[in-house]
């Protein structure tokens, strides 16, 4: 991850994703596609990866050991993962660390936002049992989940927040009020979409919808995705209902 390109990009104030890897070769993956891999070729954002490997110490280049006090599998060790968390940061400048791992606290669009609107992301992809505790601490690594699940590694995990977070760069979406009406904008899932035909196999678009009155639109599409969210998300309804500005007098 050198060259003067780079820097200067970074100097630029261009979002800069960084992904500390043992697969570097995961990457763009999808986000090479679609609007991420549109906007990345138009430069409004930039992805490097740095290969953890190329950090180890030993001829077989070893980036695990057993774990202390017993038990299955391998942990990354934090001396090598010291050196490739330094490389970047001297590449990168002064952008937050990542750790995607399953015990973080959950991704939240909220969270999405903030890094999108700061210089870019530097993402630690943990393999095996994970990452030496030691050196998250050390560098003040930020962990985050994607989902109460486990994946075999943290590549996917990096690219779903680096996506959540390159569509939001000014420029990426069509459309500004894209972003507005999604789900967790207002603290609701979304209300459903419809379009043509009117008409699908006996189902019909609400009629609200093909009235043209647009404050009944926005007041049926609110009425749903509220409906949705207590339906579906018991700890969004909590937290919406509790905020008076967002879910009014009438909640």
């Amino acid at each position: 991850m050198t060259g003067e390109g780079e820097k200067s990009a970074f100097a630029r104030g261009v979002w800069r994703a960084v992904a500390l890897t043992l697969f570097p070769e995961m990457f763009p993956g999808p986000l090479g596609h679609s609007l991420a891999g549109q906007a990345l070729e138009q430069g409004l954002w930039t992805l490097e990866t740095v290969d953890i490997r190329a950090f180890a110490r030993d001829k077989h280049r070893t980036v695990d050991d057993s774990p202390f006090g017993g038990g299955a599998g391998m942990v990354m060790r934090a001396d090598v993962i010291d050196e490739a968390v330094r490389a970047a940061k001297e590449q990168a400048g002064d952008v937050p660390l990542v750790y995607m791992t399953p015990r973080g606290r959950q991704l939240t669009q909220s969270r999405v936002r903030e890094l999108a609107q700061g210089p870019g992301v530097l993402v630690l992809c943990g393999r095996y049992e994970g990452v030496d505790q030691r050196v998250l601490d050390a560098h003040g690594a930020e962990e985050i989940s994607v989902g109460d699940y486990v994946l075999s590694g943290g590549e996917l995990a990096a690219q779903v927040l680096m996506d959540a977070c390159v569509r939001l760069i000014p420029g990426v979406m069509g459309s500004s009020a894209s972003g507005e009406d999604e789900s967790f904008e207002a603290g609701l899932l979304e209300y459903p979409h419809f379009t043509r035909p009117a008409s699908w196999q006996g189902r019909e678009v609400p009629e609200v919808l093909l009235s043209g009155h647009h404050e009944n639109i926005r007041a049926w599409r609110r009425e749903q995705a509220e409906a949705v969210t207590k339906e579906r998300r018991a700890d969004l309804w909590k937290a919406y209902t509790a905020n008076p500005e967002k879910s009014g007098d009438e909640n």
